[in-house]
């Protein structure tokens, strides 16, 4: 009888003959038990029968999975979960997902409740996907793309920031540290994607018209971003990926699954965008949002569209400049244009004097910093919801504003809508 150890220890000389595979083998994955089993006997066999070489190039191990009171889960025991009643449960991909997101390393605890928190990290991510593929049913890659020199600011920002993700899960996928590969994913997806970039962007996709270059910028920078999480995930949530690839537009140009795609490259040139400012730009919009939310809470305004944000260019804020290498003043005219639609809000004002009673902000980068929220003057845009002065009265527009009235008639213009559909 040939001993078990020996046995398992001498399985390379026989996996690795068969046709397309190569010796020694890349990695060799199991439990940490196994650097006195099979790790430790394959390498005595190996190096006997192989001129001293061993039958891998790597060792990876994992911990095990334990019950909810700590105990290492077994058969005999009867604690085990069927991993095919949670997928019947829940879905395979929320299991991968609970599955990459714990440090494998280690010892984990494993129970339904814990899988929880893990459903709605998925479904955030797959709600991102499909925002996404929901806001490109009217974009062709090949036809409709803009270039990154023609894009809006905001957009080549989102690219440099998908970028520092990419690399960053690149490096978790080479380190095989898989956590910090769903946690980029995730981080991005919940926070830098929908809690403010895709919130950001609805005011294009939805208000101007189809063929707006401003539009396409938007759809360009989220056919890249999509593609381009899409092949990235794929590894963990390889059935979502899957879905998200047959229908993301022009993915399956000569590549038939997201499985035989490569993994995106750069999709901005390194030093594009002045990230300085943007850390500046989400500093300043973060400070906003507070005293947005707490007027909101006092029910001064409703939607933060109802609001009109004060600023003040002639406070001296030297700890804004240390950090961001520009003066306040400086930085508000840079930005003022584009801070309406930043802070999702219907105007904001820049005036040479702090507004009275407002207490400024104190410490951190943007001490001394005043802002004053009061409602906007006008009426509510029944196409865009902002708040203004120029709503039309009559005509074919009535009830629009004067921005929302151009972008309809471009539209007209360019056969993107009917006349009937914009009067409805």
């Amino acid at each position: 009888i040939v001993d078990v150890w020996f046995e398992s220890g001498a399985s390379h000389a026989a996996v690795l003959a068969r046709p397309g595979l190569s010796w020694p083998a890349d990695l060799y994955v199991e439990g940490h038990d196994q650097y006195r089993g099979w790790f430790h006997s394959s390498l005595l066999v190996a190096v006997q029968g192989h001129d001293g070489q061993a039958p891998y190039r790597g060792v990876l191990t994992h911990g095990f999975t334990l019950d909810s009171e700590g105990h290492k889960m077994s058969k005999s025991l009867g604690n085990t979960i069927d991993p095919m009643a949670l997928i019947a449960a829940r879905g395979a991909d929320i299991l991968r997902l609970w599955v990459s997101r714990v440090n494998f390393l280690d010892d984990i605890r494993a129970s339904e409740e814990s899988l929880i928190g893990h459903g709605e990290a998925y479904r955030k991510i797959r709600n991102t996907f499909r925002y996404i593929l929901g806001n490109l049913n009217d974009f062709d890659p090949s036809r409709d793309c803009v270039s990154l020199e023609e894009m809006e600011e905001i957009d080549r920002y989102i690219l440099t920031c998908f970028d520092q993700v990419r690399t960053r899960m690149l490096t978790g996928y080479d380190k095989n540290e898989l956590h910090q590969v769903s946690h980029a994913l995730h981080h991005f997806c919940a926070v830098t994607l929908s809690s403010f970039y895709l919130d950001v962007l609805k005011d294009r996709l939805y208000t101007f018209p189809p063929v707006s270059p401003r539009r396409r910028s938007g759809q360009t920078a989220l056919w890249i971003l999509g593609s381009g999480l899409c092949r990235l995930m794929a590894p963990i949530l390889c059935f979502t990926a899957e879905e998200v690839w047959q229908q993301l537009p022009g993915a399956r140009d000569g590549t038939e699954s997201v499985h035989l795609a490569l993994f995106p490259g750069a999709a901005v040139t390194s030093g594009e965008v002045d990230m300085d400012r943007w850390r500046a730009i989400l500093a300043l919009r973060d400070e906003i949002s507070k005293v947005l939310e707490e007027v909101r809470r006092t029910k001064k305004i409703g939607a933060a569209l109802r609001a009109s944000v004060g600023l003040c260019r002639t406070d001296d804020l030297p700890h804004f400049q240390a950090a961001f290498r520009r003066s306040w003043p400086e930085f508000l005219a840079e930005v003022r244009d584009m801070l309406p639609a930043l802070l999702i809000v219907s105007d904001v004002t820049i005036t040479d004097t702090p507004p009275a009673g407002v207490v400024p902000v104190e410490g951190g980068d943007l001490a001394g910093f005043t802002v004053q929220v009061d409602p906007a003057p006008g009426e509510k845009c029944a196409r865009c919801w902002n708040y203004t002065t120029d709503i039309a009265r009559d005509g074919r527009h009535a009830g629009a504003c004067a921005r929302c009235a151009r972008h309809l008639d471009e539209g007209l213009a360019a056969g993107a809508w009917s006349a009937a559909a914009t009067a409805s």
